[in-house]
């Protein structure tokens, strides 16, 4: 049986018919893990094909996972899993309760004929700039989290430009891709907003702000906010030991700095929501009870994921700001 067939007046692409025909012989057996496939060359010459239709179709069945290239031998066979349509590569900054909620939601909405491979770069603009050379070309999607790293988006533009998408952060470098972002800025801005006859009752706002994971943008909505409603506040990059004040408000963008503030609290003997108060960012099932309940500034991670995976599926090409609120508890 032959391997490929095409049809001249079907009015299917003949890139199309080359990949049909390679998914039915994978399907049918004679086409097994490792086996090699007719060269390129020699699939042009015997249908009278251009070079860039042959190699469109063993490309998009490369980015598929379902073939894969060998520099100067030719194309195999890699996966017989020929169902997969979309092979996802999803790259995160760090694997935390948020953004796994993030990640199963875009599992639940990104259907069964789709397969993500998930990555971490943690910070580090080394481990980002090789992940991206590494699955350049072997993915139909990427989505990408490119947090606040410098020059991120120079390794970025090197992906297939049609392919790409932008989740939690963006910036001026990166407008021309789509996107699901979170407004940093606007969105503590308007949480301490929506609460500052609260935070009236204390008499400084403190934001524990070490700069170097955290989005720049939470540290000048809140500049902004206690500026225009005329709030003594403090920004520290580290909290450490530092003695907790009656009547300070504590905005912590990290949860590590929320477990040493609790920590503290006890060894002074302070009532959390009574002595101080605490504003956490990022909402998690363990703020709802933690205390009898951390006050979160949040937005919600499962949204996030079905938006980009829907966008993923169907090439919407838009930026999308996602929805954030303040979920008041008894910390404040």
């Amino acid at each position: 049986m032959k391997i490929i067939c095409i049809e001249n007046n079907s009015g299917i692409p003949k890139y199309k018919q080359i990949i049909y025909s390679i998914e039915k012989t994978i399907e049918n057996g004679i086409l097994k893990k490792d086996d090699k496939l007719p060269s390129i060359n020699k699939v042009r010459l015997e249908f009278s094909l251009s070079r860039d239709t042959v190699l469109q179709a063993y490309e998009e069945l490369k980015k598929r996972g379902i073939i894969y290239a060998i520099l100067g031998k030719g194309y195999y066979v890699k996966s017989t899993q020929v169902s997969i349509q979309q092979k996802i590569f999803l790259l995160f900054d760090e694997l935390n309760i948020f953004k796994e909620d993030l990640y199963n939601s875009i599992l639940e909405n990104i259907g069964e004929d789709a397969q993500v491979d998930i990555f971490f770069h943690h910070f580090n603009i080394k481990v980002f700039e090789k992940l991206i050379n590494d699955c350049n070309g072997n993915y139909t999607k990427y989505i990408i989290m490119p947090t606040n790293l410098l020059q991120a988006s120079t390794f970025i533009k090197t992906l297939p430009v049609n392919d790409v998408y932008i989740l939690d952060q963006t910036n001026e470098e990166l407008k021309s891709y789509p996107a699901v972002y979170q407004n940093f800025k606007k969105n503590i801005y308007e949480g301490l907003s929506k609460e500052k006859i609260k935070l009236k009752k204390y008499n400084k706002l403190v934001m524990i702000f070490s700069g170097s994971r955290e989005p720049v943008g939470m540290k000048i909505g809140f500049e902004n906010f206690c500026q225009d409603y005329s709030f003594d506040f403090e920004i520290i990059s580290e909290f450490k030991k530092r003695d907790l004040k009656k009547g300070e408000v504590y905005i912590i963008p990290n949860d590590r700095d929320l477990v040493s503030v609790i920590e503290r609290s006890k060894i002074q003997g302070f009532k959390l929501g009574t002595d101080f108060g605490v504003i956490s960012y990022n909402e998690t099932p363990l703020k709802k009870i933690v205390e009898n309940g951390i006050t979160t500034i949040s937005t919600n991670f499962e949204t996030m994921g079905k938006i980009v995976a829907q966008m993923a599926l169907t090439g919407r090409n838009e930026q999308i700001e996602n929805e954030s609120s303040i979920i008041i508890r008894n910390s404040l």
